[in-house]
């Protein structure tokens, strides 16, 4: 038997190691190929407890598959992937969040493109936490990261379907598919955090996902102003192979700490910084009719008018605002560019912790 895990409308009996639960699992196609923590009830229960939430409380109905994501099934793949209960909360945010119709998950999930959810946390429960923004943010060491971002993909496996070469038809996948997920690095940005441009407190804790690719390395070494380091940053985002130039939407650009200190240490605003890699980050109609995907493109009008000029300059995305800009990782002058599916926008949500939870 293969196909979605089927949760909680079967009982299974298998022995209480992980061992065991990866051969069932193997057996019937379900898991993303990692061992996993058997979600006992015991452990299951207690992850519900740390939602502060009911376990038949719906959050919505998650494509393709169309399986219902209840704060129960939810904690089954938390379980899975080895959160702990005090993660849910930031777990409910990032699936309510995914589940907001203007994330299109639909098309994320089946696309042959290999975008995957990254969830950015902001505000003081990423300290509570544990969740990495500094060293290495994308990669491995942080069990709050690790989980947190492999529980939302065992959902989006268990209760959306999305197999890969089943309903999840991208083409060669992602590393981030595993897990993705990071926290801003607030302490060290000299710039208010992300979730503030959203309307949110400082010190409210919020959860944006976002349908991204894997992070591309911006490495700078030689730039000890903003233009040379502008230059850079734009020249990595335009590139013929990004889907945002035909597509449009958003792309995040994710500055390491020492690169944002230059910047600001210029005087320029996040606003500035966006407006500034929106002018250079641009290719001439001549350079993206020659493949990509120029023959699929969707542009406003205003854009279609200048596709008759081989020598005008289109932007890599509409607006400044689409150029999403936040500082993550540790020393070193190297900053992070990832572009987005296209047809997709980034959701910001509060999260919302029980009253009287530890937070460890």
């Amino acid at each position: 038997m293969t196909g979605p895990i089927p949760l909680l409308n079967e009982r299974l009996r298998v022995a209480d190691t992980p061992e065991a639960l990866l051969r069932l699992f193997e057996a019937r196609g379900w898991g993303d190929g990692l061992p996993a923590v058997p979600p006992t009830p015991e452990r299951v229960e207690k992850m519900i407890e740390g939602s502060g939430l009911g376990p038949g409380v719906e959050l919505g109905v998650m494509p393709p598959r169309q399986g219902v994501a209840t704060v129960e099934t939810l904690a089954v793949n938390a379980v899975l992937a080895g959160c702990l209960p005090a993660y849910m909360p930031v777990l409910v945010a990032a699936v309510r969040a995914v589940l907001d119709p203007a994330f299109s998950l639909h098309a994320i999930q089946a696309t042959t493109h290999p975008a995957a959810p990254l969830i950015l946390v902001n505000g003081p429960i990423a300290g509570e936490l544990g969740i990495n923004g500094g060293y290495g943010c994308f990669g491995p060491g942080h069990r709050a990261n690790a989980t947190l971002g492999r529980a939302l993909r065992l959902a989006l496996l268990h209760i959306g379907g999305a197999s890969p070469g089943a309903l999840d038809r991208s083409t060669q996948g992602s590393p981030a598919k595993y897990t993705f997920c990071i926290a801003e690095n607030e302490a060290e940005s000299p710039w208010p955090p992300f979730h503030t441009e959203r309307g949110f407190a400082r010190e409210r804790s919020a959860v944006t996902v976002i349908g991204a690719e894997g992070p591309h390395n911006v490495n700078d070494h030689v730039s000890h102003d903003a233009g040379g380091l502008l230059a850079t940053l734009a020249d990595t985002m335009a590139v013929m192979g990004s889907n945002n130039f035909y597509l449009r939407g958003e792309v995040v650009a994710a500055l390491g700490p020492e690169h944002a200190a230059t910047l600001a240490g210029e005087g320029l605003s996040k606003a500035e910084v966006r407006r500034a890699l929106h002018a250079r980050a641009r290719k001439s109609v001549r350079q993206l009719s020659r493949g990509g995907m120029w023959g699929m493109r969707d542009w406003p009008p205003a854009l279609e008018a200048l596709a008759q000029d081989p020598d005008a300059m289109i932007p890599l995305v509409d607006r400044p605002e689409d150029i999403l800009l936040l500082v993550a990782g540790g020393a070193g002058k190297h900053s992070a560019y990832l572009p987005t599916f296209g047809p997709t926008r980034s959701v910001t949500v509060p999260v919302e912790t029980p009253a009287g939870a530890p937070a460890r």
